[in-house]
């Protein structure tokens, strides 16, 4: 069988499973070890168990459950709902307001939790009843919150980007540090398009009449500004060389652990098992996801699949940007079926050395990356948000969730091309702070 036959034989068995409703680590497993017993026997079953475990068997991974333990010590306490509605009380008049705070929280969130699904759980639990009770369509506000939450991969600290830095043995730091100017970039296109609907369709909002003192704006201030004091002192230290990536995550997770603790009165075993089992659960996900992700990754090279996609890709006699606009088009397609983690740990080692060799930066290509991944987030077949969405708003229809965040797939495109055409949003700042890569 040719590569080219291989290859779409054991993607067609993928998306069956996966069509089956099969957890995403064993279909990949699965598929994976149908086709490496296929095609070498069941001599193969002894490099499995090592192939796993040596896809995870990386000290830099300790960083991925510390972020999730600070994502799931926030997600599972009132600070989300003190965000919000400190938010919402500073933009309420703004037309749209309440867009606006749901997409500011999810930008905060964000940067506390490194984790879309957990950006979304928590801002869409409190931020789509509140706008379906003032009056706001269905599609607008699970739509906003849905594209808000994929912002969790984008805005430092994300676990996108330590996979990918992993995965092309980059810098986490410097990576990090690239995400920063187009996380708020992309903050505001979202706003910015949110005033804009709310204007021309000509929304009026009972929110709009309701006026808060400057003291009742202040009010919610104290409990949210010691979260924001761990994000940055956080990403201080490992900006600093202070600490490595997995150092700085504990020091964070175990600072939002107490500051939870202490600041919401959770004393009892109870509360703070629960945060404990959630990220468990989340962590074990995300490693299953990495390690499956792996040994699928051994056997599309075993069947020489990647090998032939590459070199198809490298021999291509066309300009660099039609080269980047294919891999675009190929990232996109990818994410739409698969879970950022497993497209980034099958894909990075592949595509990097065809975008260096054609002259591109690896950490300008790590956002574009991440913007590729927000994108399949909310869109189907697997947007994993729009079902985050569809369990906490179950009486809103997914055509209307699709409808509400299909705007913002537009301005993540929009996000993609300005990066193209001025790559300095997302290299400036790493370049500055700690100098150009040579």
């Amino acid at each position: 069988m040719s590569p080219t036959i291989a290859g779409l034989t054991i993607i067609a068995a993928l998306f069956v499973l996966l069509g089956t409703g099969m957890p995403i680590a064993f279909a990949l497993g699965l598929a994976a070890v149908s086709a490496l017993l296929l095609q070498s026997g069941f001599g193969i079953i002894y490099v499995l168990s090592e192939t796993m475990f040596a896809g995870i068997a990386n000290l830099a991974y300790v960083s991925i459950p510390m972020f999730v333990l600070m994502g799931a010590a926030v997600a599972s306490s009132p600070a989300g709902s003190d965000l919000y509605t400190s938010l919402d009380r500073w933009l309420n008049r703004v037309p749209g307001g309440l867009v606006l705070s749901n997409l500011g929280a999810c930008a905060i969130f964000s940067g506390m939790t490194g984790s879309s699904p957990a950006t979304c759980a928590a801002i869409g639990k409190m931020g789509i009843p509140e706008m379906l009770k003032r009056g706001y369509p269905a599609s607008v506000a699970t739509g906003s919150i849905a594209a808000g939450g994929t912002l969790g991969i984008l805005i430092p600290p994300s676990v996108t980007l330590i996979v990918y830095g992993i995965a092309t043995e980059t810098s986490i730091g410097r990576l990090f540090m690239a995400g920063v100017i187009p996380g708020i970039m992309l903050t505001i296109m979202f706003m910015i398009w949110a005033i804009i609907d709310c204007k021309r369709k000509g929304y009026e909002f009972d929110a709009r009449a309701l006026r808060y003192t400057l003291r009742e704006k202040l009010a919610g201030m104290p409990r949210i500004l010691p979260f924001l004091l761990i994000i940055a002192g956080t990403l201080y230290v490992l900006y600093g060389g202070l600490a490595t990536p997995s150092e700085a995550a504990g020091a964070g997770a175990l600072l939002t652990l107490l500051v939870v603790i202490i600041a919401y009165r959770l004393f009892r075993v109870r509360p703070v098992a629960n945060i404990l089992g959630s990220a468990m659960r989340e962590s074990v996900m995300i490693m299953m996801i990495m390690a499956a992700a792996e040994l699928f990754a051994f056997a599309l090279s075993s069947l020489f699949i990647t090998q032939t996609i590459a070199t198809a890709i490298a021999d291509m006699d066309v300009n660099r940007w039609v080269l980047m606009g294919i891999i675009n088009l190929f990232l996109l397609v990818a994410g739409m079926f698969l879970p950022p983690v497993a497209v980034i740990v099958m894909t990075a080692p592949m595509l990097f050395p065809i975008i260096t060799q054609a002259g591109f930066d690896p950490y300008w290509f790590a956002i574009v990356l991440t913007i590729n991944m927000e994108v399949g987030l909310i869109t189907p077949p697997i947007g994993l948000n729009l079902f985050v969405i569809n369990a906490i708003a179950p009486d809103v229809s997914t055509k209307e969730i699709l409808w509400g965040a299909f705007p913002y797939v537009l301005v993540m495109f929009l996000a993609i091309i300005i990066l193209c055409f001025f790559p300095a949003i997302a290299t400036w700042l790493p370049d500055q702070m700690l100098g150009a890569v040579q």
